[in-house]
């Protein structure tokens, strides 16, 4: 399967790094593709790094202004002209999404994926991986969003929340009929 991950390029602490290091090293001995935004930084290098250490491959989608961040010894890497081109190429080379921890570009993929599903443009699985609870506060929003009747769809059609890396795999490979 070729999984998806949104995620910061920042380097966080461990109790961010841990949880997607784990994912990672999960996704890579399943055998499957890391879909990413090609970086060789923080926490993007930390998954890379795991992924590629248990055997997965790594299918990179950089952008022209970043490229020179962009990771070395990747299986493929193509460099989008601009964000939405990258955004674009990575939902289009993906099987699933995991969303994790991350800022303001990370909030806008996953916001992006949702309301692709939402419209029913996409029927990709969608993780939010909420480690060490960073994502409590969207959560409740997203409840709150379906509570007053501002998604047409339930919040559970739209997306699963993990809050462990083994549950986030599972739930994936349980949607794609693996295992």
């Amino acid at each position: 399967m070729n999984i998806c991950v949104f995620l910061s390029a920042a380097d966080l602490d461990e109790r961010y790094t841990r949880p997607a290091r784990e994912f990672a090293e999960l996704l890579g001995k399943g055998g499957h593709t890391l879909v990413w935004g090609g970086s060789d930084v923080g926490l993007m290098k930390v998954v890379a790094d795991g992924v590629q250490e248990a055997g997965g491959r790594l299918l990179g989608v950089s952008v022209e202004f970043l490229a020179a961040k962009a990771r070395e010894g990747a299986d493929e890497m193509i460099v989008a002209r601009d964000l939405a081109e990258r955004k674009r190429l990575l939902l289009e080379k993906a099987d699933a999404v995991v969303i994790m921890v991350g800022g303001t570009g990370t909030l806008d993929e996953a916001t992006e994926i949702l309301e692709l599903k939402k419209h029913g443009h996409t029927d990709k699985p969608v993780v939010l991986l909420n480690s060490a609870g960073f994502y409590d506060g969207l959560k409740t929003q997203f409840r709150r969003m379906e509570d007053e009747g501002f998604l047409p769809r339930a919040l559970t059609d739209l997306v699963f929340f993990a809050e462990e890396p083994v549950g986030a795999l599972a739930y994936l490979e349980e949607s794609q009929g693996i295992g």
